[in-house]
C-alpha cells in the first residue's frame, strides 16, 4: 500500500489544540479522501508541513493541501522545506509549480499567453500615490488590493476613492497587487472550477454574505454547486493548457468581467480548498476524490 501524506499548518493539524475557525473544511475534504485514496490502495496521513521533509522517506507522495499559513511570512521557509521534500519524496503538486504559484505575478505571464485575466497592476509596495494612479490606469472608484504572496483575503483590502487609507497591519506587507472591484462578485459570485489530472471535475459558486465581498467561510461566504455549460468550461480549460506542465490538480477561480465575459482572477494549484462536496457521491464514492486518487495513483505507478 502506498503512503500517502497531506501537509498542513499548524492550526489545520487534527491534534491542534488551537485550530482555525474553518478547520470543518478538513474534516469535509478528508472524509471524501480517505475511501477514496484507500480503494486505490493508499492510505492518508495528515502531517505538519514544517516536519515535511524528515517525514518524507516514509512516503510515497506528499501534498501541501492544507498549508494555510505558507503565506502568512512563512513563504521562504515554506519552499525551503519543499524543496528538501522534493529531494526525497514525491511532491504534488511539483516544487517548480509551487514556486511559480505562490507569487500571483504568475498572471501576468498567463495573460501575455491570451488567459482572459483580470486587469492588474503590480506595485513594490502600497502607497498612496500608487493607490491613484490606479485608480485613474483601472478607471473605477474601488479597488482591491492584495499581497503578491497570499491567500484566503489574508492582508487584503476594498478601498473606496476618497475614503481613508486602511491601516499598514490590514494591507500587504510588501508587493501587492491591485484590481478593480468587480461587483460582479456579489450579483453573481466567483465560479471555480476543478481539474485534476488536467480534466474538468466539478464547479461551485461562491458568495460573499450581505455588505462583504470574501468569499471565504471564514467572513460568512457560502458556496452553491453549479453546473458550468462547456462555453464556460472550455474557459477554464484554455488557461491550464497556456501552461507548459499539467498539474495534478487545480481550481480555476473566475469572476464576470464588467465586459460580461469570465475572467480569471487565480489559479490555485499549492493548497486550494478542493470543495468535493459539491462533486457527485458521498463519502466512500465521492468522484472528484475518485478522480484526484486515480491521477494521483497513476503517477506513482
Amino acid at each position: 500500500m502506498k503512503k500517502i501524506a497531506i501537509l498542513a499548518s499548524a492550526n489545520m493539524m487534527p491534534s491542534a489544540l488551537t485550530q482555525r475557525d474553518d478547520s470543518h473544511e478538513r474534516d469535509e475534504q478528508m472524509k471524501k479522501l480517505l475511501p477514496a485514496f484507500l480503494s486505490q490502495n493508499m492510505h492518508l496521513d495528515i502531517i505538519s508541513w514544517k516536519l515535511a521533509a524528515n517525514q518524507a522517506k516514509h512516503y510515497d507522495a506528499m501534498l501541501p493541501l492544507f498549508v494555510w499559513d505558507y503565506f502568512e511570512g512563512n513563504d521562504i521557509k515554506f519552499i525551503k522545506e519543499m524543496e528538501r521534500v522534493d529531494k526525497i519524496t514525491n511532491l504534488y503538486n511539483s516544487i517548480d509549480v509551487i514556486k511559480w504559484n505562490s507569487k500571483k505575478s504568475y498572471l501576468q505571464e498567463l495573460e501575455k499567453k491570451g488567459a482572459p485575466v483580470i486587469e492588474t497592476i503590480y506595485v513594490d509596495f502600497v502607497s498612496q500615490t500608487n493607490i491613484a494612479k490606479a485608480f485613474e490606469a483601472l478607471s473605477t472608484d474601488r479597488l482591491v488590493i492584495k499581497p503578491l504572496i497570499g491567500a484566503g483575503a489574508w492582508r487584503q483590502a476594498l478601498y473606496k476613492k476618497g475614503d481613508k487609507l486602511p491601516s499598514r497591519k490590514l494591507l500587504p506587507p510588501g508587493p501587492a497587487m491591485i484590481q478593480s472591484f468587480l461587483s460582479s462578485v456579489r450579483d453573481e459570485g466567483e465560479y471555480s472550477l476543478l481539474f485534476f489530472g488536467g480534466r474538468y471535475s466539478h464547479a461551485l459558486i461562491k458568495k460573499p454574505k450581505t455588505g462583504d465581498y470574501r468569499i471565504q467561510s471564514l467572513y460568512g461566504g457560502t458556496e452553491e454547486t453549479y453546473h458550468p455549460n462547456q462555453t464556460e468550461i472550455d474557459v477554464a480549460q484554455k488557461i491550464l493548457n497556456t501552461l507548459p506542465f499539467e498539474p495534478l490538480y487545480a481550481r480555476v477561480d473566475l469572476l464576470r468581467g464588467n465586459d460580461g465575459q469570465l475572467r480569471l482572477i487565480e489559479l490555485e494549484m499549492i493548497e486550494p480548498y478542493l470543495y468535493l462536496a459539491h462533486s457527485p457521491g458521498q463519502k466512500e464514492n465521492n468522484l472528484g476524490a475518485q478522480k484526484l486518487a486515480f491521477e494521483l495513483k497513476k503517477k506513482l505507478i
